[in-house]
């Protein structure tokens, strides 16, 4: 909770909408709870808010409203080709929320979606029956923290605990939770499982401060990824998206520096790399959204409906950064 509190730059939530019909939903009362002196608006449907006209994203994200609600179809995707799938055959991903409380420059959701007010989906016990149904046909791999950030929000939701405790019980489901959050502490006393990565995207500290607004430092999520280790999760490293901005080859070295002087290589579980990639109608959106930022201004190449960075400065960028982890991790831990 005190992260969410100190990533908001107002009162957390002031306001509310609820859906009638999950009203009285156990996990409806107790995300309510946290904000007592929040307004609470009774709705019937979560779009009448979210998918309201004439909406600013980035003036939204000064202070989000909190809505819940009830996701009634569409509970786990397939993998996107632009996402890693870190081999695994059968790629998920699902999401029970809409939105992050950080505000990331370059961050699709901002393209995504017409509102920057969160939408927390209570019902996971209906996610929890989709993905039981899927693990009928065989093992899956499935990513939890997609389009949010779980462990951010766990001090209101507890879902990364019920997902946990889920995952204990399914040992042929391989779960995912990525996260910019310096919040292990919400999970610390949860035992690890052998079926669950937690997964920290890290920037140079340049970009944190820049262009990840409300998002910890990059030493933040170091101690927290650390912390977790120590714990005997499985932690995973993700460089992505690399940012092709003005002396880039420093501020990454010195990043990957800092990864390996805190977290100990031989428990890193793995690393990926990825460069900045957008649906090519999502970054339209946010470039008139934020006609300023010199990070959108870069001239992208489309390809198959996705905007890309110049193939040069994209293998430019993997390669250096590949070599520099190279100096610390077999290739056969790296993805790229």
């Amino acid at each position: 909770m005190q992260e969410l509190k100190n990533s908001l730059p107002i009162s957390s939530f002031s306001h509310i909408y609820m859906e009638r019909e999950i009203k009285n939903h156990p996990n409806t009362q107790k995300m309510i709870s946290h904000f007592k002196n929040a307004f609470v608006i009774e709705i019937d449907h979560y779009k009448e808010v979210f998918c309201r006209g004439h909406q600013s994203f980035t003036l939204q994200k000064q202070t989000p409203k909190l809505i819940l609600a009830k996701k009634k179809d569409a509970f786990v995707y397939q993998g996107a080709e632009v996402c890693e799938d870190f081999g695994n055959d059968r790629f998920y991903y699902t999401s029970s929320m809409m939105n992050c409380i950080y505000d990331c420059e370059y961050c699709y959701l901002q393209g995504m979606y017409p509102s920057a007010n969160i939408v927390i989906f209570v019902n996971l016990e209906d996610v929890f029956k989709e993905v039981e149904r899927l693990l009928m046909e065989g093992t899956i791999y499935l990513c939890i923290s997609y389009d949010t950030d779980l462990l951010a929000l766990e001090g209101i939701t507890s879902f990364v605990a019920l997902w946990t405790e889920f995952a204990r019980r399914h040992p042929s489901l391989k779960l995912e939770l990525r996260t910019k959050s310096a919040n292990f502490k919400a999970i610390e006393n949860i035992p690890p499982l052998e079926n669950f990565i937690l997964a920290w995207t890290l920037s140079p500290s340049p970009v944190a401060s820049r262009y990840e607004i409300n998002a910890p430092s990059l030493e933040a999520r170091l101690q927290s990824a650390r912390k977790a280790m120590e714990k005997g999760w499985k932690v995973r490293i993700c460089f992505d998206p690399l940012l092709y901005i003005k002396d880039w080859r420093v501020d990454y070295s010195r990043c990957i520096e800092e990864t390996f002087r805190v977290l100990p290589s031989d428990k890193i579980y793995d690393i990926s790399i990825g460069v900045f990639r957008m649906a090519k109608d999502y970054l339209k959106k946010i470039q008139k959204e934020r006609p300023h930022s010199v990070l959108l201004a870069y001239p992208f190449v489309c390809d198959d409906g996705v905007s890309r960075y110049a193939e040069k400065h994209t293998k430019e960028m993997v390669d250096f950064v590949y070599e520099k982890i190279r100096a610390y991790l077999p290739k056969e831990k790296i993805y790229r």
